[in-house]
């Protein structure tokens, strides 16, 4: 007699199986394969994205070079809302930088010591020597963003601040220090966004601080101090620039074109573009004037 056939079975290889089973491995292999050309997409996309920085990078080599012979120094602040981009940019920065000739400096707590010194001391000591770069990971304006929100400086040391803080840098530009200030600033929704990775990705959940998990709540606060900030302490001889950070690629990309547009050195590649995506980088009066309309329109920064 001729053998029934299973209408649940089949027959693969000379074995017989479930034709459920198979049907489902079908689809794990289907979605395996999707799976693996997204990730393909965007490594190449990521390989692309670096191949594009590296030869700006080499100009900030040229930068190097110029500071070491000129005996200059440069000191450059990385400002912002959590999760805007600046530890990213640093990176992209520092990444092919002769390591003895900069510095990051990413300053934790005040001891009880240092909240008894005098406000500048912590920094002024990791300034950096002749021919040497040194990156602020956050500076002194904590004072002014951080501190000033969470009430973790009297309202003393805030306007004692204020009235200081564009002394105290014209002084630093007067005597040949080469200051670059930059903010980052990251759309409210993006930076809920990237929280969101932070709690979900193992290898991101560090970052997390207190602090991160009240900046959404305090986000018209972080507006506000940023407006003043921006107001008082954005001068000629200290300027902002701020950099909008939500594509992270092209913040880093720019950022680094400022860097290099703020140091008289002879380029290694004359050909490259150095000029900045009107749409990435911002002067800090012209945020200003834009957060003005904001208010006008809105009642209120949004910024």
């Amino acid at each position: 007699m001729e053998q029934e056939l299973n209408p649940e079975q089949i027959l693969v290889d000379g074995k017989t199986r479930k034709l459920q089973d198979y049907v489902q491995e079908h689809e794990q292999l289907v979605d395996e394969n999707a799976r693996l050309k997204t990730e393909s997409k965007r490594a190449v996309k990521r390989f692309r994205r670096e191949e594009e920085l590296k030869p700006f990078q080499a100009e900030l080599l040229k930068v190097q070079q110029y500071l070491e012979e000129s005996q200059r120094r440069m000191i450059i602040l990385f400002e912002g809302r959590d999760a805007a981009g600046k530890g990213g940019t640093i990176r992209r920065v520092t990444r092919y930088m002769n390591e003895k000739h900069y510095r990051v400096v990413a300053l934790g707590k005040p001891t009880e010591e240092q909240k008894t010194q005098w406000y500048y001391q912590k920094y002024v000591s990791q300034f950096p020597r002749a021919g040497e770069i040194v990156l602020f990971d956050r500076s002194w304006y904590n004072r002014s963003m951080v501190e000033r929100v969470f009430s973790y400086c009297t309202e003393k040391e805030y306007y004692d601040f204020m009235r200081g803080v564009v002394g105290f840098e014209r002084d630093l530009v007067r005597q040949d220090t080469i200051l670059v200030k930059l903010y980052f600033s990251v759309t409210k929704e993006e930076q809920a966004r990237r929280f969101e990775r932070r709690k979900t990705d193992p290898l991101r959940q560090w970052k997390l601080s207190e602090v991160d998990l009240q900046a959404q709540d305090r986000w018209d606060d972080f507006t506000n101090v940023k407006y003043e900030m921006l107001k008082r302490t954005h001068t000629i001889d200290a300027p902002w620039t701020v950099v909008r950070s939500n594509d992270k690629h092209q913040a880093r990309l720019n950022a680094i074109k400022v860097i290099l547009n703020a140091v008289p050195c002879k380029r290694h590649d004359t050909s490259l573009d150095f000029a900045l995506d009107e749409n990435i980088i911002v002067s800090g009066s012209r945020e200003l004037e834009m957060m003005e309309v904001e208010r006008v329109r809105g009642g209120k920064f949004t910024t």
